[in-house]
């Protein structure tokens, strides 16, 4: 497996500050804004806190009907209801999966973050969070500071990196869950494939595509519970030879409903000859 990433120093804010930075840097769509311990939680005017959306009321009403609008306006039809719920909680759970995974890859550090701690506000690209606790390893310089919890090797590190976005995710997964009209192996696929894609594209955006992959190869090996799939990364040859990196997602996002003709690359659906077509001219 590939070294692991120099421990960068400790930043000014918390322990994760820094890897939030460099994601906002590389990635302008999302931008993560850290809480002190006695600020709350932002709400209204566009944000939504990730417990509310849990709750399955009124605000994931609210929250839904935004991609309900966003589908009739940019498609020019109506949406299910289950895909319209999928499409909300894709585009909830891939950032919130980042808050996790980008501290990890990027500093080796895992934030705790309950769904009471983190607010989205989806037009603005913006999370707002508290990081009260988070895991290390034993060098880390940030294993001294309070809210420490120091583990003894990688693949304990990769066990907190589950577990944190397990504790984030099961009481979205019960507020979806039944609008989506999926059972519990689907639901938990789909969060493995919100966490491979998010690291896979971070590790392009700092030019670490194969660490991004080996890592993620470790982190979901397969049937991890409760993730009911794995990073599951194969390799297509090109028409000159070159090697193309592909996967099969563990679960469908509906698109195919609204456009038939569009499948994602890494749909099951999309044969290797399509994915070998759209890699090389992505390539």
């Amino acid at each position: 497996m590939p070294d692991s990433p120099a421990h960068a120093p400790l930043p000014a804010g918390s322990p994760v500050a820094d890897a939030y930075a460099r994601l906002a840097g590389m990635y302008g769509s999302l931008q993560v804004v850290e809480r002190a311990a006695h600020e709350s939680a932002p709400r209204g005017v566009g944000w939504v806190g990730a417990d509310e959306l849990a709750a399955g009321g009124a605000e994931l009403d609210g929250y839904l009907a935004w991609d309900e609008a966003q589908v009739l306006r940019d498609y020019g039809r109506q949406a299910r209801p289950d895909v319209v719920a999928t499409f909300g909680l894709h585009r909830y759970a891939w950032p919130a999966c980042l808050l996790i995974t980008a501290p990890w890859f990027l500093a080796r550090r895992v934030p705790d973050l309950p769904a009471g701690e983190v607010a989205f506000h989806r037009t603005g690209g913006r999370m707002s969070v508290r990081v009260e606790s988070f895991a290390c390893l034993p060098d880390d310089p940030a294993a001294a500071l309070p809210g420490a919890r120091v583990v003894p090797d990688e693949e304990a590190l990769r066990a907190e990196v589950r577990a944190a976005v397990a504790r984030h995710l099961e009481p979205l997964l019960e507020g979806f869950g039944p609008r989506m009209r999926r059972g519990r192996r689907a639901l938990w696929g789909m969060v493995t494939d919100e966490i491979v894609s998010g690291v896979w594209h971070l590790g392009k955006l700092v030019d670490e595509e194969h660490r991004a992959m080996a890592e993620l190869d470790a982190l979901l090996p397969g049937r991890t519970a409760p993730y009911t799939a794995g990073a599951a990364f194969r390799t297509l040859s090109g028409p000159g030879g070159e090697r193309l990196a592909t996967r099969d997602r563990a679960s469908c996002c509906l698109f195919y409903t609204i456009r038939p003709e569009d499948t994602c690359t890494t749909c099951p659906r999309t044969c290797d000859a399509d994915r070998i077509v759209r890699l090389t001219a992505a390539a």
